[in-house]
Formats: C-alpha cells, sequence, structure tokens
C-alpha cells in the first residue's frame, strides 16, 4: 500500500507549457480540483510570448499547491524533465497543457497504484477530442490498437503522456532524460519494464488542434522511426548499465 503519511506532498501533476493561452485555464481548473491540499501541481514554462506566464502567475498567487518554474527552453522533452526533477510526490502525472482531465482521474490512477504495489508506470485511455471538445474517437486504445508489453510498446508506442502517471522511485532511471529519444514518454514507458498497467477506461478528454506539439500518428519515415528506436534503445541499454 502506498505511505502517503510519510511525504510531504502525496501527488505531483508536472506540466510542461508554451503558449498554451487559448486552453490552459481549462485544463488548470480540471486538474485543481482534484487535488488534496498537499498535491502539488508543478508547471514549468518554456519561455512563453503570448499570456501563458501571466495567467500561470494568476493561479499560482491564488493557489499555494502550484509550483511555477522558468523552463530550460531547450524543447518539450527537457522541459518536462525540468518539471519532473523539481516534483516531491510518490505519484507522479503528466498533463499536457491544453487537454481536460475528467473528474476521477487522479482518484483513479491513485487507486490503482495503491492495488498494485509493484507496478511502477500506468497509462490510461483517452478520449479524443476536437478544439471543442467534441468526440473525434471514443478511445485511443481501441484506435491505435493499444496493446501491453515492452516490445509491443518498443515497436509501436502506445505509452501517452497525456494519460500517464508513474512513481517517483523511477525518477533516477528517467532523469536525465537523454536529447536523442524520440519523445519523454515513451523513454518514461520504456523504463517501467514490465510493471506498466494499462486503465482501458478514458480519463482524460485528449484535445487535438493546429496548435498540438504531438501527433496521434507520426508521419515520420521508415528511416526516421528506425533511426530513433535505434538511438532509445542505445539511450537504454546506457542507461540500465549505468544503474547497475
Amino acid at each position: 500500500m502506498l505511505r502517503w503519511g510519510r511525504c510531504k506532498f502525496l501527488r505531483s501533476v508536472c506540466m510542461a507549457t508554451f503558449n498554451g493561452e487559448k486552453y490552459l485555464r481549462e485544463q488548470l481548473n480540471s486538474i485543481l480540483r482534484q487535488l488534496s491540499t498537499t498535491d502539488e501541481l508543478v508547471i514549468s514554462d518554456d519561455g512563453s510570448v503570448d499570456s501563458t506566464w501571466n495567467i500561470l502567475l494568476e493561479y499560482a498567487q491564488q493557489d499555494s499547491r502550484i509550483k511555477l518554474l522558468k523552463g530550460p527552453q531547450r524543447g518539450l522533452i527537457q522541459n518536462f524533465a525540468h518539471a519532473i526533477e523539481q516534483a516531491n510526490g510518490e505519484i507522479i502525472f503528466l498533463a499536457d497543457q491544453d487537454d481536460v482531465w475528467l473528474d476521477n482521474k487522479v482518484k483513479r490512477i491513485t487507486a490503482d497504484f495503491a492495488a498494485h504495489p509493484k507496478r511502477q508506470v500506468v497509462v490510461s485511455d483517452l478520449v479524443i477530442v476536437d478544439e471543442d471538445l467534441k468526440t473525434i474517437y471514443p478511445s485511443y486504445f481501441t484506435y491505435r490498437h493499444s496493446k501491453e508489453g515492452w516490445l509491443n510498446n518498443f515497436v509501436r508506442s502506445h505509452y501517452i503522456g497525456a494519460g500517464m502517471a508513474f512513481r517517483s522511485s523511477l525518477k533516477p532511471k528517467i532523469l536525465p532524460i537523454p536529447d536523442d529519444v524520440p519523445m519523454h514518454d515513451m523513454w518514461i514507458g520504456l523504463l517501467g519494464g514490465n510493471q506498466v498497467g494499462f486503465i482501458r477506461e478514458p480519463l482524460t478528454l485528449y484535445r487535438r488542434h493546429d496548435l498540438n506539439a504531438s501527433e496521434i500518428q507520426t508521419h515520420s519515415s521508415f528511416q526516421q522511426k528506425l533511426a530513433w528506436r535505434f538511438h532509445l534503445l542505445v539511450s537504454y541499454l546506457k542507461r540500465k548499465w549505468q544503474r547497475h
């Protein structure tokens, strides 16, 4: 069972922001209403030039659970890494700046970790929606034919950060995140090894719009995908070797 009483912050939500003013308030509200008084929302902003920083300052002044950081300005992956590094919770959630969390997300994922003490990473399903939150596909897992298992997800990753949470005990393996891995969520999921669980229940409205930083289906060439996986495998093996 999770020993919540031993840590100052029970859970941390890590969000990476960059020019996200349009949908940011809606996402912040959907997260904050689910957190307890001892949880935290760690936000790393990577040099936004719109009103994102002002919105974050406004929320941080009103809610002491928000920890606001200036990002390293080295791109999305390292911005998330910066937030993760500063997280204090035993369970760490990842959050995109433009989604909406359904009301039972934090409770449902926390319960899953408590029920599975050896589980390192949890990935929950998503509803794919448009910019107005109208459903495009009711299940990301179904749309992507998502399968569990390390090899399945090395070949074709379904470790999506918008639905991901992991134990803080995994942080020493995760950080620093190598610059040449395809995405932070794929890296984290693979480091979870065989202790990654899928919750086949949509807990997030995964918003797709013209300004998204990620794609549902990558349009990269076969050669590019092969190169990514080569670099990912090399980085994975190096990290495993360093930790032994």
